[in-house]
C-alpha cells in the first residue's frame, strides 16, 4: 500500500472518529440539556419559597387609662424600631416632648383585620395614658394597637429567612442599581454574558484569581439550583441552566425571583435572604420606603454581605454604596444632583442587637411545643404561618433583668466553676397567658430550658395543696385550727420510718393552721396530710396541676418530694390565683396563613377544680406568708398594700430555692439552683424571693383583692385564744370563715371595758 493511500485512510479514519465523537458529544450535550431543561422548569415553576413561620409578641393595646408610663411607652417604641425625629406621615417615626408623644404607627394585619397607619397624639400622666387622639382631626381614639414585636421564626433548612415582595413593590432605584452594578445587559442578553464567561474561564485555567462574570440569571441559578463550589463543571451547568431559564421565562419574573432569593446578610444563626427582609433588617422599614442611598447600599452588599456588613464595616460599606451610586449616575439612572445628595447621606442602618432565630429561646421552645400539637413540622418551616403569641416584651425584660442581676450580685460561681442557675415564668393571673419565660442565667442562650424541662423537687411549694385539701373540710379545719408541732415519726409497711423536721430544727408546740403555713412548718403540715390521707392531698395537687402524670402517693410527697418544672408549678399556682378555676397555660393566641387568613383560634379552656370558699381562705393564708411569715422580706421590693399571696420553697440541703406568688394581675414562679443538684447557700426566701420581688418592682403590679364568696364571712378573732374577738383585743385579727365554721366562744378581752383614755388619747 502506497504512503499516500495510508495517509488518506488515516485521515479518513480520524475524520470519521471526529465526526462520531462530535455526534456523541452533541447528542450527549443535547440529552443533558433536555435533562437540565426538565429540572429547571419543574423546580422553577413548582418551587415555592420555603417561608418560615413568623412569630410575634402580643401587640401593645393603647386606650385611655392603660397603666403605662411615658418612659415605658418610649421603651416599647424603641423595641419596635420606631425612630426619631418625626418625618411627616412616614410610619415608624415619633416625636416626644416630656410626657407627650406624636406617633405614626405602622400598618399591620392582625387576626381580626387590617389596621391602617395612624398618626396619634398621646399624653401620659401619673396613672397612665390620659389622652389618645387622632392627630389628623383631633378625634378621640377609643382603642388601637401598635404593630407587635417580631420575636423569631421557625425556619426551613439553613435557617433561611425572607419577606416576599412583588416586583411592583420594589423601588425603581433598587432595580436600576442592580442593573448598573451587577448586570447592565440583563434585559438584552440570553441569560449569559459570553464575554464575562470567557474572562472567568481564562482566569481560572491560567491559575489567576477567581473572577465573577455571572449575570443576574446565573447568580439566581447558582443560589436556586446549585452548590456554591467553584468548579468548571458547576460553571458549565450554571451557564447552560441560565440559558434555559432565560428561554422559558420573562425577564421580570427572573428578576423578581432573584430579588427574593439573594443572600444579603447574617443575624447570628439566621440567614437574611431577599431585599424585602434586608430592608427591615438594616433599616427597620418596608422595602418600598427605602431612599436612593439605602437602595444603593443594599445593592452594594450583594457582592459580599460579610465583607460589606454595615454594622461591622461601615466605612467599607459606605465606599461600596457610593460606587453603586456612581455607576447608576454613569449609566444615566440618576442625575448628578441625586448622586451628590445621596453620596453624603449617612448609612442610616438601625442599631440592632443580633437576634438569630429568636432572642427569647425559652419562650420559643414552649411556642413550638404547643404548635406541634396542631401542625406538622414541615408546615411550620415552609408555609409562612403568622403566629401571635402571649409574650409581653416589657414583662420579659423585667424577668430577665431580675434574674441576671440577682445571680450576678450573688457571685454565684462555685470553686470548680459551676454556675448557679435560675428560671422564671410569669403569667396573667386570670387567663393563663404566659407573659414571660426565662430558661437560665443567659436568657438569650438557646440551650437547656430550665423553665420548661428541668424537673426539681418543689419542697414547701407543695404545702398550699395540703392546706387547700384541709380547708375544703370546714367542719375539721379552719385558719385557726390548732396544730400539733411536736416531733412526729410515721411508719408504713415496707418503707423506712419517716420523721420530718422543721427547717429551723425546732418545735413550736401548738400553732394555728395559718401560722403553720405562714412559717412553713413541716411537722404540722405532715400531720394534716396524714390525717386527710396522702391520696387526697395528691389528688388536690393533681387537680391544680391538671397533669396526667400521677404524683407518687408517699408521705414525703406531702412535704414536696415531688419533681416539677417551673412551668408546672406556675400552672398549680395559676389555678389558685384564678379562684380555683384551672386555665391551661398558653403561649399562643392566634394563627394566620401567610395571606392573613385566620387559621386557628386558641380560646380559653376553663375548668373549676376547687371551690371558691376554700381557695379564698387559702389565699388569705398565703397573704399571711408574705405579711408575717417566711416571705415577709418581700416588702423591701413590693409595697405591703399590694397584698401579695406567695410561698417560699426550700428542698433538703438547700438544693432548690423557690418562690411562687401572685398579685392582682400576675402569677410568677422563680427557681434557683445548680444543674447538678448540689447544695446551694440559699433558701427560697434568700435566693428566689428577691428575684421575684425585683421582677414585680419593675411592673407596677395591681393589688390582690379577691372578691368575698357568698358563703364566706369575716370574723374578728383573738389570736391569743382562738376565740371571737374585736378591736379591743390586743391580738385581734380579722379572718375569713366558711359560714358555720367560725368559733362560737367569745374571748375574755371582748368583755373588757376599754378605758376612755384609750379611746380619746388627747383627754
Amino acid at each position: 500500500m502506497s504512503f499516500s493511500l495510508r495517509k488518506y485512510l488515516k485521515f479518513r479514519y480520524l475524520a470519521l472518529l471526529f465526526l462520531a465523537t462530535s455526534v456523541v458529544v452533541t447528542v450527549g450535550v443535547g440529552l443533558y440539556a433536555l435533562y437540565l431543561d426538565g429540572k429547571v422548569r419543574d423546580q422553577f415553576e413548582g418551587r415555592r419559597f420555603a417561608l418560615p413561620a413568623r412569630v410575634y409578641a402580643r401587640p401593645l393595646e393603647l386606650f385611655v387609662g392603660v397603666p403605662l408610663s411615658a418612659e415605658e411607652f418610649a421603651k416599647e417604641l424603641q423595641r419596635l424600631g420606631y425612630q426619631q425625629p418625626l418625618r411627616s406621615s412616614e410610619p415608624g417615626y415619633y416625636l416626644r416632648h416630656d410626657n407627650e408623644f406624636e406617633v405614626v404607627t405602622r400598618p399591620f394585619v392582625f387576626w381580626d383585620g387590617a389596621q391602617p397607619s395612624l398618626t396619634l397624639h398621646l399624653s401620659f400622666g401619673a396613672a397612665g395614658l390620659e389622652a389618645l387622639t387622632n392627630s389628623a382631626d383631633g378625634t378621640p381614639v377609643t382603642l388601637t394597637r401598635l404593630d407587635p414585636e417580631y420575636i423569631g421564626g421557625i425556619y426551613p433548612a439553613h435557617n433561611e429567612d425572607r419577606v416576599l415582595v412583588k416586583l411592583d413593590e420594589v423601588p425603581a432605584d433598587l432595580v436600576n442599581g442592580l442593573i448598573a452594578v451587577e448586570d447592565r445587559k440583563f434585559y438584552t442578553h440570553a441569560g449569559v454574558d459570553p464575554r464575562g464567561i470567557v474572562r472567568a474561564l481564562v482566569s481560572t485555567l491560567s491559575g489567576g484569581p477567581r473572577q465573577g462574570g455571572s449575570t443576574l440569571t446565573q447568580q439566581l441559578v447558582k443560589n436556586f439550583f446549585l452548590t456554591p463550589e467553584r468548579t468548571l463543571k458547576r460553571k458549565f451547568n450554571e451557564a447552560l441552566m441560565a440559558l434555559l431559564l432565560d428561554y422559558h421565562y420573562e425577564k421580570n419574573e427572573i428578576l423578581e425571583t432573584y430579588i427574593n432569593e439573594i443572600y444579603l446578610g447574617q443575624d447570628k444563626n439566621r440567614a437574611i435572604h431577599g431585599f424585602g427582609l434586608a430592608a427591615q433588617f438594616y433599616f427597620g422599614k418596608p422595602l418600598k420606603e427605602l431612599s436612593l442611598a439605602q437602595s444603593a447600599m443594599l445593592v452594594g452588599i450583594v457582592k459580599g454581605p460579610k465583607v460589606y456588613d454595615p454594622h461591622k464595616h461601615p466605612e467599607r460599606t459606605k465606599e461600596r454604596r457610593n460606587l453603586a451610586l456612581s455607576l447608576m449616575r454613569d449609566q444615566k439612572f440618576i442625575t448628578e444632583e441625586q448622586f451628590l445628595k445621596a453620596k453624603i447621606e449617612p448609612l442610616g442602618v438601625i442599631a440592632k442587637t443580633a437576634m438569630g432565630t429568636t432572642r427569647y429561646p425559652a419562650f420559643f421552645d414552649l411556642v413550638r411545643k404547643q404548635l406541634l400539637r396542631d401542625y406538622q413540622e414541615a408546615d411550620l418551616r415552609s408555609e409562612g404561618l403568622q403566629i401571635f403569641t402571649t409574650l409581653d416584651p416589657r414583662t420579659q425584660a423585667a424577668a430577665e433583668n431580675a434574674l441576671v442581676t440577682r445571680l450576678t450580685q450573688d457571685k454565684s460561681v462555685a470553686k470548680d466553676g459551676a454556675l448557679l442557675e435560675g428560671a422564671v415564668v410569669v403569667t396573667d393571673s386570670q387567663n393563663g397567658e404566659i407573659q414571660a419565660m426565662v430558661g437560665g442565667r443567659d436568657p438569650s442562650y438557646p440551650g437547656f430550658n430550665r423553665a420548661l424541662d428541668s424537673r426539681r423537687s418543689i419542697g414547701s411549694l407543695m404545702k398550699p395543696a395540703v392546706y387547700l385539701a384541709a380547708l375544703s373540710e370546714p367542719s375539721r379545719y379552719t385558719l385557726i385550727t390548732p396544730m400539733d408541732d411536736s416531733p412526729l415519726t410515721w411508719r408504713e409497711p415496707g418503707r423506712p420510718a419517716w420523721s420530718p423536721k422543721n427547717y429551723d430544727k425546732a418545735n413550736h408546740g401548738e400553732v394555728a393552721l395559718r401560722t403553720a403555713l405562714a412559717n412553713s412548718y413541716n411537722i404540722p403540715t405532715a400531720r394534716i396530710g396524714l390525717d386527710l390521707g396522702v391520696e387526697k392531698v395528691v389528688a388536690t395537687a393533681s387537680s391544680l396541676l391538671g397533669t396526667e402524670e400521677p404524683i407518687p402517693p408517699y408521705a414525703s410527697s406531702v412535704l414536696g418530694a415531688v419533681p416539677l418544672s417551673p412551668l408546672e408549678v406556675t400552672q398549680m399556682y395559676q389555678t389558685i390565683a384564678s379562684g380555683g378555676f384551672r386555665v391551661p397555660l398558653r403561649a399562643i393566641r392566634e394563627v394566620l396563613t401567610a395571606d392573613g387568613i385566620p387559621l386557628q383560634r386558641y380560646p380559653l379552656s376553663v375548668e373549676q377544680v376547687a371551690d371558691a370558699e376554700s381557695i379564698y381562705l387559702l389565699t388569705t393564708a398565703m397573704q399571711g406568708v408574705v405579711r408575717e411569715g417566711t416571705a415577709k422580706g418581700l416588702v423591701k421590693y413590693v409595697p405591703a398594700e399590694i397584698n401579695v399571696a406567695g410561698k417560699t420553697g426550700t428542698t433538703d440541703d438547700s438544693r432548690d430555692a423557690w418562690f411562687a406568688g401572685f398579685t392582682g394581675d400576675r402569677v410568677a414562679v422563680v427557681w434557683v439552683g445548680y444543674d447538678d443538684n448540689r447544695p446551694t447557700r440559699f433558701t427560697g426566701g434568700s435566693g428566689a424571693m428577691p428575684i421575684w420581688g425585683q421582677l414585680m418592682a419593675q411592673l407596677n403590679p395591681e393589688p390582690l383583692e379577691p372578691p368575698l364568696p357568698d358563703n364566706v364571712e369575716k370574723i374578728w378573732i383573738d389570736a391569743a385564744t382562738g376565740s371571737r374577738g374585736d378591736l379591743a383585743c390586743p391580738e385581734a385579727v380579722e379572718l375569713p370563715f366558711i359560714k358555720g365554721s367560725a368559733p362560737t366562744e367569745v374571748s375574755p378581752c371582748v368583755a373588757e371595758v376599754m378605758p376612755v383614755e384609750s379611746l380619746f388619747p388627747g383627754l
